[in-house]
């Protein structure tokens, strides 16, 4: 029984980080399925929407930005939707109304709520949604209505890049390491295919795709990937480029991960489990399993892994060498810990371990919360005072 638990982990372990990547690159290398890409004339008119709650410390230069844009003003319409700001969100947006700027100032419901209102108020034949914080390179939403060109593209995922500085956090550079990774698999996920979904920094669909986004889930997984529920493409558009600051603090990128967890592992199962089959959906759903679910939930894998292989140790050698090195691994990520806001925190020895278990740590309390039954409908951005210039 305790070698069936052992290799059991090891090959959910080996699958979700080795063999599956393996599988999207040679996918993408072998069965290619190209799409159009190209300038559309006349460019469509496009509505950009972003739910904000109290971003008084973004929303200026984010507002500046998306009018420095490439894109001609009378096809692009802008649309904030304050969600209750108790700040001076409000108040900045209304300077800017007077440059094309359209504030929705609602009452405090949730960021779905507001996403619905602001699109049902919008008049765009192409859907753009930002974040607050997110700042976009010149060109981004030319690059990102390209791939509209072909009918068969209902989605388009942007860029999302992390600004690299001096003096970054330790948690800065375990996330930017993790999304170099994902920026990759992106791009062979969309050359087979589908890329599984979009981050919320940059993202658009056809209009007539947009579905009522439900509370509780992640606004930007439901809504991107309605368009493959509904028979479209989700691609990706690697030169729309979002820049934003990775978390500076440990306890705000864990609390951060939790929720976005949370809400994304109850967007598939209460929202998408259509696209979990296989028959209908084909290698996307397989996707969907092995990047969603099956590595949102490695954790427990790893720890039944830790747990079984001192039971081991005197069986070969290999046990007690594979128990050292989870050892030293899991050693190496609570030394990162230890030296946050110290140079030596942030080589990579000890920023990928500590990521790695950050992040596994927040599965954990983001699955007892679904085992609780607990939702996470709303929350409180919490932004560094710093500017992301592109």
């Amino acid at each position: 029984m305790i070698l069936v638990l052992f290799w059991g982990s090891i090959f959910l372990i080996v699958y979700t980080y080795v063999i599956f990547p393996v599988l999207i690159l040679l996918r993408g290398l072998i069965w290619p399925r190209p799409y159009k890409s190209e300038e559309i004339i006349p460019l469509p008119l496009i509505s950009v929407i972003i739910a904000a709650y109290n971003e008084e410390k973004a929303i200026g230069e984010k507002l500046e930005n998306i009018l420095s844009l490439d894109y001609p003003r009378d096809r692009l319409e802008v649309l904030i939707a304050s969600d209750g700001s108790t700040d001076g969100t409000d108040a900045i947006i209304q300077g800017y109304e007077g440059r094309g700027i359209k504030l929705l100032s609602l009452p405090r419901q949730g960021k779905a709520a507001a996403l619905n209102t602001a699109v049902a108020a919008s008049k765009g034949e192409i859907l753009v949604f930002s974040d607050a914080n997110s700042i976009y390179k010149a060109d981004a939403l030319r690059a990102l209505v390209r791939p509209f060109a072909d009918p068969g593209i209902g989605g388009v995922a942007g860029n999302q890049c992390y600004v690299k500085k001096n003096g970054a956090s330790f948690v800065g550079a375990g996330e930017r390491s993790y999304w170099d990774f994902d920026r990759i698999m992106k791009q062979f996920e969309s050359r087979a295919g589908n890329t599984i979904s979009a981050t919320g920094a940059i993202y658009a669909i056809r209009r007539s795709l947009f579905q009522d986004v439900l509370e509780g889930v992640t606004d930007d997984f439901f809504t991107s990937t309605s368009v493959i529920a509904q028979g479209y493409r989700l691609v990706f558009a690697a030169d729309a480029v979002a820049y934003e600051h990775p978390a500076v603090k440990s306890s705000m990128e864990f609390g951060r991960k939790v929720r976005v967890i949370t809400r994304g592992l109850r967007a598939v199962f209460v929202a998408r489990r259509q696209l979990l089959n296989p028959f209908r959906y084909g290698f996307y759903a397989i996707q969907l399993f092995s990047h969603k679910v099956l590595r949102r939930i490695i954790v427990y894998p790893l720890l039944l892994l830790l747990l079984v292989t001192p039971l081991l140790w005197e069986n070969a050698l290999f046990y007690k060498l594979l128990l050292v090195g989870q050892v030293a691994f899991y050693s190496l990520g609570l030394v990162g810990l230890l030296l946050e806001g110290n140079h030596f925190g942030r080589l990579k020895i000890f920023t990928i371990p500590f990521y790695f278990c950050m992040v596994n740590a927040a599965v954990l309390v983001a699955t007892i919360k679904i085992m609780r039954g607990q939702q996470i409908k709303r929350w409180e951005p919490q932004r560094e005072a710093e500017t992301l210039k592109s």
